[in-house]
């Protein structure tokens, strides 16, 4: 099979950017809880996308190694990781706040790559990421003195780019060998059981919920995640996982504006300032990874 894709890697990251960009604001729309959106999201997505993998790809499934089954799975996890705490931050904080914080992940994308990998970290990457966590100090001090809350939302959406930095690495180093459509069966799969059962267990209820939050979720799962997520995983193929998590700081520019228009909840001067930092930082690293590139 040929290993030439069939789509411009660069234009289908354009096309999932602006489809994850609509996250932030399809979860502050939604009356449920954040557990319930992240399984429903996640649930949704995994029944979509499993009949045409079992259809085709039944074969693969059967035969693919136990180890790379639990690397998969444990994608799925920080994935599940990701979406919790990511959509808990939205409840506390701003949605400027939150999805800039969450684009910090190259940061921990380079830092993911030294320790497993080994690959190295250039000067200029290290700097930008240095200056990218000084934005994300700027933005946490000026909602600490908006209260408690808005800190912790902060701190959330910061673990949500730890966790979600794991599922871009894992992804990275599955896709090499494993096609789409297996990958994100058992990714999906498996972070749709542990939603559903860390609900289970919290006792968080399943529904009912408006008819509005029903087609949040399934809009989550159809745009947000199969045009978004499982976009970027199959770019994973074809670049570098910390060229993929660089260029989806266009999600942040994107949801702030949608939370503008929809939601009339803009940045405020130190919010904007932080962001203009951490955006800077992460330029300078895409420079840095581009030419290793």
């Amino acid at each position: 099979m040929s290993d030439r894709p069939i789509v411009n890697p660069y234009l289908a990251v354009l096309v999932g950017v602006l489809a994850v960009s609509f996250s932030a604001l399809f979860v502050r729309l939604s009356s449920a809880p954040p557990m319930i959106i992240a399984t429903y999201r996640l649930l949704f997505t995994f029944l979509l996308l499993a009949p045409f993998t079992l259809a085709r790809h039944a074969g693969e499934l059967r035969q693919l190694p136990r180890s790379k089954r639990w690397l998969a799975a444990a994608s799925g996890m920080c994935l599940a990781l990701h979406f919790t705490t990511w959509f808990t931050s939205l409840r506390y904080t701003s949605v400027a706040s939150s999805v800039v914080l969450v684009s910090t992940q190259p940061v921990f994308v380079v830092i993911g790559s030294w320790l497993f990998f080994r690959e190295r970290i250039s000067r200029l990457a290290m700097f930008g990421g240095g200056l990218a966590l000084c934005g994300s100090l700027i933005i946490g001090a000026s909602d600490f003195q908006m209260g408690t809350g808005a800190f912790l939302g902060d701190l959330l959406a910061l673990l949500a780019a730890v966790f979600v930095s794991g599922y871009f690495l894992i992804g990275r180093q599955l896709r090499g060998s494993v096609s789409l459509p297996a990958y994100t069966f058992f990714t999906y799969g498996s972070s749709s059981l542990v939603l559903i059962a860390t609900s289970l267990a919290s006792r968080t209820p399943f529904g009912p919920y408006p008819v509005q939050d029903w087609l949040l979720f399934l809009a989550l799962a159809m745009v947000c995640t199969i045009l978004g997520h499982t976009v970027f995983n199959w770019v994973l193929r074809y670049v570098q996982a910390s060229v993929v998590s660089v260029s989806v700081l266009g999600e942040p520019l994107g949801a702030i504006i949608w939370a503008s228009v929809f939601l009339r909840e803009f940045p405020t001067a130190r919010q904007m300032s932080g962001a203009a930092i951490i955006f800077a930082g992460l330029f300078l690293f895409t420079r840095a990874a581009v030419r290793r590139g």
